[in-house]
């Protein structure tokens, strides 16, 4: 099972302020991108390209992943945002966030870009990755396509608010449930979007909640996603950090569950073990497939920096 990069939370910086641009450096979220896009006024473009080169090449960030969303290709902003963020810090940066995605080939265009920049400028080509937020019906009803788009592909994101506009949807609660809904409205969107991130390998991450004070609230909306296999979710203040990455994470006890599950079905299938497809871990039987499942728990864990408390004992004979 290919390595994780945790993602549980997902900080929005803009590029227009260099002072949370020095900030988010001292910040535990496990990434940062720097925005270009929405939290950006159009003036403000230009300046704030130049503040993400100068924030990147300064470093500081520790093992944070470094991302920037660049502007959507409806715009003409989103050619000169790659080639000079990527162009002036490309070394600095693990990936762009590529906002509005509605098709495959906008997934395309953005990767031949990138190749083209890295050649140029004696990067490893293929290094940086995308990261494509689905904010449009259309990029619902294409999300399979986009997921596999290309090989740089590393995350599908929702982006509530804009889908809501999209679909003409009764509420201005970005990323809350509706009094007059009974249930999630957001549920269809997000299994979708979670099947193609799962189909192509991926993460799947969740937006952002507005009510930013509202860390209770922030905190109910994530274990929704959270529960159904999400990676993690969008922050847009510092006081969500914390409760995303707890909420992302396994819990202490499930982790050292998952854990002890590999070892005992390591155990029974070797020989010393008598090769067996099934066994007893406590009163709880094991096969392959609760080896599949924990796998996906541990890794989770080891993603999040977990530490084992517990250890496997093989049974006496």
């Amino acid at each position: 099972m290919a390595e994780l990069r945790s993602r549980r939370s997902n900080l929005a910086v803009p590029g227009s302020n260099p002072r949370f641009l020095e900030k988010a450096k001292g910040l535990p979220a496990d990434q940062v991108f720097l925005d270009l896009e929405d939290a950006c006024a159009p003036l403000a473009k230009p300046g704030a390209r130049k503040n993400i080169v100068a924030a990147l090449n300064e470093g500081g960030w520790g093992s944070t992943i470094r991302t920037v969303r660049v502007n959507d290709w409806t715009t003409e902003w989103t050619f000169t945002d790659v080639i000079e963020v990527v162009g002036g810090a490309g070394a600095e940066l693990d990936c762009i966030m590529l906002p509005k995605v509605a098709d495959a080939a906008q997934v395309q265009a953005l990767d031949l870009l990138l190749t083209q920049l890295e050649k140029a400028n004696g990067l490893e080509v293929g290094r940086i990755g995308i990261e494509a937020q689905i904010e449009t019906a259309q990029g619902l009803v294409n999300v399979n396509d986009i997921a596999f788009a290309s090989p740089r592909i590393e995350t599908i994101i929702f982006g509530p608010a804009d889908f809501m506009a999209s679909i003409n949807m009764k509420s201005l609660a970005v990323g809350a449930l509706h009094p007059d809904y009974p249930g999630d409205p957001f549920h269809h969107v997000l299994m979708q979007i979670l099947m193609a991130a799962r189909a192509r390998g991926v993460q799947a991450i969740d937006g952002p909640f507005l009510q930013v004070r509202d860390v209770p609230a922030f905190t109910e909306v994530a274990r929704r996603s959270a529960v159904l296999g999400f990676d993690g979710k969008w922050v847009l203040h510092p006081g969500q950090i914390d409760a995303a990455n707890e909420v992302y994470a396994p819990a202490q006890a499930d982790y050292d569950h998952a854990e002890l599950i590999l070892d005992a079905y390591d155990w029974a299938t070797s020989a010393a073990g008598g090769a067996k497809g099934s066994a007893m871990l406590g009163e709880e039987m094991i096969d392959e497939a609760s080896r599949k499942m924990a796998l996906v728990i541990a890794g989770k864990g080891r993603a999040a920096g977990l530490s084992r408390t517990s250890t496997f004992t093989p049974p006496q004979a």
